[in-house]
């Protein structure tokens, strides 16, 4: 690691900023080469660092005068109005949003499946890294992909309410205390009532559309991130908001170029460094939300075939919404991408 880099983490004081933190101080990045940044409500905030506190400072285009790299942990419009501001002070940035994830002139990466694309040379000074639930998708179609190709791609994705922030964890302790209380609860960042409750809406819905942005994204992302592979499965399916905190499952069905027995899948899936394979079912050992916490890794399990219809493989997985499916990407990302020249 360069030791005279300066980085600066916008959105520090929310649920990615705050594992983004979490993964730096593991690495043991100096506290005095570090910068937060956050709106104004959060300005003169203590951030606790080790033994060490960090100020929050406001975001804004001035912040990022001597800074080498920035990693965003911003909702989009945050994110398209101040990386660019980031990218002409001259920092590296890495953005965990979905602002620059359709822009074909700014990479999009996911560290261990395309870190090679941070040393090519690209226009601008900007890395995009896909979603939560992308990044789950897409860890676990590699293995499946080089073993056997991979030609279409149905999912479901419950995801926790952190997918929405620090608001979204807020509104389900709210709500549920309320409902627990008898009292009628408010919806004010999800549509409808989360608490007890399942919403087929994450996110906006497209303009004249009936998919989500969520949703559209899954497909977007895994074919920029598949086409220089060759081989660009059809991603398409249903994201799920769901009455728990942090972490997403993704019901997964796989229709594979070649049909392959559960015994090679399972054992494709094992040999990725990525996964973390847990598909014991009799013995009630499958992939959870609750055990997904802080794991770098993504879980999979519940394999299952259709004698049937060969060429299709079920299976479930779970990631860290936070911290593999963001932080760990922004840090990843961005930490390679320092090393290149300025």
């Amino acid at each position: 690691m360069n030791e005279n880099l300066r980085i600066a983490v916008v959105g520090a004081t929310g649920v990615v900023g705050s594992e983004v933190l979490s993964s730096l101080f593991d690495r043991d990045f100096p506290a005095e080469n570090l910068t937060v940044l956050a709106s104004d409500r959060s300005e003169g905030e203590e951030l606790a660092y080790g033994e060490e506190t960090l100020e929050v400072e406001k975001a804004s285009a001035d912040a990022f005068r001597g800074i080498g790299l920035v990693l965003f942990a911003t909702p989009a419009a945050v994110s398209r109005t101040l990386a660019p501001a980031a990218q002409a002070a001259g920092a590296w940035v890495v953005d965990a949003s979905s602002a620059f994830r359709a822009d074909g002139n700014v990479p999009l990466v996911l560290p261990g499946f395309n870190s090679e694309v941070l040393g090519a040379s690209f226009k601008g000074r900007i890395v995009a890294v896909p979603s939560a639930v992308t990044t789950a998708l897409v860890t676990v179609l590699e293995p499946l992909r080089q073993a056997f190709g991979v030609a279409q791609v149905q999912v479901t994705a419950l995801m926790g309410v952190s997918s929405a922030g620090q608001q979204g964890v807020r509104e389900l302790e709210q709500q549920t205390a309320a409902l627990l209380s008898g009292r009628e609860p408010e919806s004010h960042v999800f549509p409808h009532r989360v608490a007890f409750n399942l919403l087929p809406q994450v996110g906006s819905f497209m303009a004249n559309s009936p998919w989500t942005e969520e949703e559209a994204g899954w497909t977007l992302e895994a074919a920029r991130l598949f086409a220089p592979k060759g081989e660009v499965p059809v991603v398409a399916g249903t994201a799920v908001q769901v009455p728990s905190f942090y972490g997403h499952g993704v019901s997964v069905h796989v229709r594979l170029r070649q049909p392959a027995p559960v015994e090679q899948a399972r054992a494709a899936l094992k040999a990725s460094p990525s996964l973390k394979v847990l598909d014991s079912p009799g013995e009630k050992i499958y992939p959870m939300t609750s055990l997904v916490t802080a794991d770098p890794s993504v879980h999979v399990g519940r394999l299952r075939s259709f004698p049937q219809a060969p060429e299709w493989l079920s299976l479930f997985a779970a990631v860290d919404n936070a911290g593999r499916g963001a932080a760990l990407n922004l840090v990843e990302a961005g930490l390679r991408l320092a090393e290149r020249p300025a």
